[in-house]
């Protein structure tokens, strides 16, 4: 089982990328663990069988573009509220790009419909060049 969750204010998986290293050198600076999470207000109930191999897919400018593998569910609280953190591995992988509607929170993703990884040979294109030849129907 995976996870789904829109990405925003990134326009790429760079920003992505440059966003989850600034947030990372945050906690740094404040003793914290270095750890690549998102803080959501929900915790999964099918942690267990995310866990078990799952990835929150990122969408990226109405497209889903990118994976992170997840790690591990943690509660946390902000502002006295109860969240939950999904920490995430650093590693982003790219995927098939497919484009997907807006929705708030997360979502389950089923593994038969998640987007495949990019082969090595389908990185030849440029990441911008693949979204707007996805957006135009080409790819």
């Amino acid at each position: 089982m995976h996870l789904i969750k829109l990405c925003v204010g990134a326009d790429s998986i760079e920003d992505l990328a440059h966003w989850q290293k600034q947030r990372a050198a945050e906690r740094r600076k404040k003793g914290g663990k270095v750890e690549v999470m998102h803080v959501t207000r929900m915790t999964p109930k099918r942690g267990d069988e995310l866990l078990a191999g799952g990835s929150l897919y990122w969408v990226i400018k109405g497209q889903i573009a990118v994976r992170q593998k997840l790690v591990a569910l943690k509660p946390v609280v902000c502002e006295g509220v109860p969240h939950c953190a999904l920490v995430l591995d650093k590693k982003l992988v790219p995927t098939m790009r497919r484009t997907h509607r807006a929705f708030q929170g997360w979502r389950y993703l089923d593994p038969d419909d998640a987007p495949r990884d990019l082969k090595a040979s389908d990185k030849s294109i440029p990441d911008e060049l693949r979204a707007q030849l996805t957006e135009l129907g080409l790819l």
